[in-house]
């Protein structure tokens, strides 16, 4: 792990994505987004897309998780699934690149391991992050050696069902720390200050947050949602 990499601990991370589908989709408008998470105090930044990195590029110079999202017709994986997508993080030089680190076998039936061995052997000196959504999964992306693991997939995916990151004083995460050598990047669902907070008194070595910062079209629908209670009640 580089110092500048270092620099992560304890620091926030804002995810700054906005999907084709979604009012914000623009690199203009991600790079501007994390322009503002770097005038917040945050510590690094999470993006998806390769044009998306590259603004955000000319925009901070904070360390940046790389991932892109792509669907493929015989996977459910869709975080960094294959080697072209990895190929298009690594010409970007982003810090750390995510992927997908659940069950589920990667397009063309290849298995976790044997494309994490193959993205390993073409860029050895390439930091990467798991994204799990179970203890198990967190175990077996350690066991690889992924430099860092995340709880990103927690409650996403069919084998995690129902779960939810912050139940039992987030006994998933605590469980993740206790379990794996190397560093826990708390992420998913992770939506107060107070969560934030209290996954790094757990021992996290940072901590993601998203929707709740940078998709105003979900941050509102709580407000909206207080008011039309509040008409109904009239």
């Amino acid at each position: 792990m580089n110092d500048r990499v270092k620099r992560l601990h304890g620091k926030l991370i804002v995810s700054c994505q906005a999907l084709p589908e979604e009012p914000l989709h623009s690199s203009f408008i991600m790079g501007r987004m994390a322009r503002a998470a770097k005038m917040a105090g945050a510590g690094g930044i999470r993006a998806n897309t390769k044009e998306d990195i590259t603004e955000i590029q000319k925009e901070v110079d904070l360390p940046i998780i790389g991932i892109v999202k792509r669907d493929y017709p015989d996977s459910k994986v869709y975080i960094t699934p294959t080697m072209k997508e990895v190929d298009e993080l690594t010409s970007t030089g982003v810090d750390i690149i995510a992927m997908d680190a659940t069950i589920s076998d990667r397009p063309g039936g290849k298995t976790l391991e044997v494309f994490f061995k193959e993205v390993k052997a073409k860029y050895p000196n390439q930091l990467f992050m798991a994204d799990c959504s179970t203890v198990e999964e967190a175990l077996e992306a350690d066991r690889l050696g992924f430099d860092f693991i995340g709880s990103t997939m927690v409650g996403y995916t069919e084998q995690s069902k129902g779960d939810r990151i912050e139940a039992d004083d987030f006994l998933i995460l605590r469980k993740m720390i206790e379990g794996v050598k190397h560093p826990v990047i708390a992420e998913g669902n992770i939506n107060t200050p107070e969560k934030a907070k209290r996954v790094m008194e757990l021992g996290a070595f940072s901590v993601v947050v998203g929707s709740i910062i940078t998709r105003p079209q979900l941050i509102a629908v709580p407000f909206v949602n207080a008011l039309k209670e509040w008409e109904e009640q009239k």
